[in-house]
């Protein structure tokens, strides 16, 4: 899985290394377009892509205008229709119209801001690249909706673009165990980066967790050294207070935006009571999603499994 898309990145490459280059972004879609709000294509001035903005009805047709935008060193608004066949093409039902902002770097969106941009995704820091009337900029307040939708649009004034730049979405499970085994998989399809921890090795190895990043240490060690923040689940899966407790105190300290423990109404109980011992206040223990997962009666790990990650999908999109 592509832990981080680089378009951003690969367009400031290419300018930097003198073949010019222009950033497409959908600005807008009506009907059943193949890319949301936000896609885009980085093309370079020798006709190099990277990225879409259409699955391919339409790229060819962007690289020939932002060649000319580069040449031009002028922004261009494109519309186009996708066509029913072609959305079939790929794998939608009907077609639709996308509008297309091209800027070219340097001239457009000058050097310097797509360098802030690149660097402040690099640091896991959520940010919005604004265009509109006042010109381009980078913001970090005043999107708190579209940051947790993760929604670049339009704004109201019918004029400023907001382009939302989030970090990856992350899981850290504590705990290898049988559910973890079914969930991981399921986040990773769902977009999530996911790391498991457990410091019984028998239980996290490669030949359980294929593919995965596997941690040995302690969970509140792991957690400190991975950098845990507002993009990051964290799941407790091991009924176990030394792991659990200290993983909880430092979830709680980064501010990451899901904590689910496995066990029973009293084993919850039991935790909370362990918590607010050691001073944890009951604002916090209220963020604490015990027993773990959304009630659809889900019977054996599998079903586990979907009903923990459909409750961090809610946390995500409609906050607590």
């Amino acid at each position: 899985m592509d832990r981080f898309d680089d378009i951003p990145e690969t367009a400031l490459a290419w300018h930097r290394a003198g073949k010019g280059a222009a950033l497409a972004t959908v600005v807008e879609t009506w009907g059943s377009a193949p890319r949301r709000v936000g896609s885009q294509l980085a093309i370079s001035g020798a006709g190099e892509i990277a990225g879409s903005v259409s699955g391919g009805c339409v790229e060819g047709a962007v690289v020939v205008e932002a060649l000319d935008a580069i040449e031009a060193g002028k922004a261009v608004m494109l519309e186009y229709g996708v066509s029913d066949g072609d959305a079939f093409a790929v794998g939608l039902a009907c077609g639709g119209t996308i509008r297309v902002l091209v800027e070219p770097v340097g001239a457009v969106i000058p050097e310097a801001l797509l360098a802030q941009l690149v660097a402040a995704r690099a640091a896991r820091e959520p940010v919005a690249y604004v265009t509109g009337p006042g010109g381009r900029r980078l913001e970090r307040e005043g999107y708190a909706e579209r940051f947790r939708m993760d929604r670049s649009g339009m704004e109201a004034d019918g004029e400023t673009f907001v382009a939302i730049h989030n970090p990856p979405l992350r899981l850290i499970v504590v705990g290898a165990v049988h559910i973890a085994q079914a969930l991981v998989p399921m986040a990773r399809i769902a977009g999530f980066d996911p790391v498991v921890i457990d410091p019984r090795e028998s239980f996290a190895t490669p030949a359980r967790f294929p593919g995965t990043r596997l941690m040995h240490d302690w969970p509140d060690e792991v957690l400190r050294a991975v950098g845990c923040d507002a993009r990051t689940a964290l799941v407790l899966l091991t009924h176990d207070p030394k792991l659990d407790d200290p993983a909880i105190s430092e979830g709680l300290r980064a501010g990451v935006f899901y904590i689910g423990a496995l066990g029973s109404t009293r084993t919850h109980a039991k935790r909370v009571a362990r918590l607010e011992a050691a001073g944890v206040t009951a604002a916090e223990i209220a963020r604490i999603h015990g027993p773990i997962g959304l009630d659809i009666g889900a019977a054996g790990p599998a079903e586990i499994a979907v009903s923990i990650l459909a409750e961090m999908i809610g946390v995500l999109r409609r906050g607590e």
